[in-house]
């Protein structure tokens, strides 16, 4: 007797992923937001494409059947837990691999421009005004790096290249890796202090008051994990006093970050809207990487990326 088609749902978002190589081997459905709890039940595998959106863990606590997988095309997955989703026999995959190289172009980039002061360059052409004026060296300079998932890493390996003495921070030390108890000390000596961490219980508002107060004030601060690891309030205090140079948040607590938040305003804050990850091309990977692991799962194999639903990430490093 044939087994019967697996049912994915896709949850959407535009442009919706490439699966044709899924026809005849899955029952493919899409749906938006507003139809996800009505359609969870009836699903044996769940692609969360639309991974800005907390659907997920808004719909999960309904009644009936869940998926047994659950994949996220995105790094985080802070999106999507709930309570009865870490409980839960689902096992929860992420895009792991997918942003490391982009993620630590964007950190060098924002390294780069801030050292060489280019958006006082390019105000100061806008205005036709020739300005001489001396910038900072990048090589010789120190880096704390906290976070050592392959995203993190890919921050130190980027960084080292540019002649950059990085320091890695993690959960637990280990060869090669700073623990917490660290941190401080770290980033006391550090140019530049880089957030790439996943956002947990242990992680939130980490960079506060005390956080940046320990840093030099010639340092900088660049977040590419997550909005939530920054007191925002507090970083705007620390650039208005000037406790540390400059700062560059590609992550907020809150996104869209509306038009009349203060934010935009602070002095020497470098605002992107959460891209550092979007490369021409990225979301064809994203789809063939969900291809894969579903072909992996539909033969019984294990899966790889699985995320620790307690943890909030993949463990490993």
């Amino acid at each position: 007797m044939t087994p019967p088609v697996p049912t994915l749902l896709v949850l959407d978002a535009d442009p919706p992923p490439r699966l044709g190589r899924l026809t005849g081997r899955a029952r493919i459905v899409h749906t938006d937001a507003a139809g996800l709890a009505s359609r969870l039940p009836s699903a044996d595998v769940l692609l969360v494409w639309d991974f800005a959106s907390h659907a997920v863990r808004e719909a999960w606590p309904g009644e009936g059947p869940r998926p047994r997988w659950v994949h996220t095309a995105s790094a985080g997955v802070d999106h999507l837990m709930c309570p009865e989703l870490v409980a839960s026999d689902t096992v929860v995959t992420n895009a792991r691999g997918v942003f490391d190289a982009p993620v630590a172009e964007y950190v060098a980039a924002l390294v780069l421009a801030i050292a060489k002061d280019l958006p006082r360059t390019l105000a100061l052409q806008r205005e036709g005004t020739w300005l001489h004026r001396e910038t900072r060296p990048v090589a010789g300079t120190r880096a704390c790096v906290v976070g050592t998932g392959p995203i993190g890493r890919a921050i130190a390996r980027t960084l080292k290249a540019l002649g950059v003495t990085t320091a890695l921070v993690g959960r637990v030390p280990h060869t090669g890796i700073h623990g917490p108890d660290d941190l401080d000390r770290l980033m006391s000596r550090a140019d530049w202090v880089i957030a790439a961490a996943p956002l947990t219980d242990r992680t939130r508002g980490m960079f506060d008051t005390h956080r940046f107060g320990v840093m030099q004030p010639s340092a900088c601060f660049i977040n590419v994990g997550r909005g939530q690891l920054v007191d925002e309030e507090a970083l705007v205090r620390a650039l208005t006093r000037r406790w540390i140079a400059a700062a560059a948040l590609d992550v907020l607590a809150t996104e869209p970050l509306p038009a009349d938040s203060p934010l935009w305003s602070v002095p020497n804050l470098l605002i992107s809207p959460h891209m550092s990850g979007d490369t021409i091309g990225r979301r064809d990977e994203l789809g063939s990487q969900f291809v894969e692991l579903f072909e992996r799962w539909a033969a019984g194999r294990s899966l790889p990326n699985v995320v620790d639903k307690k943890r909030g990430y993949v463990p490993g490093h």
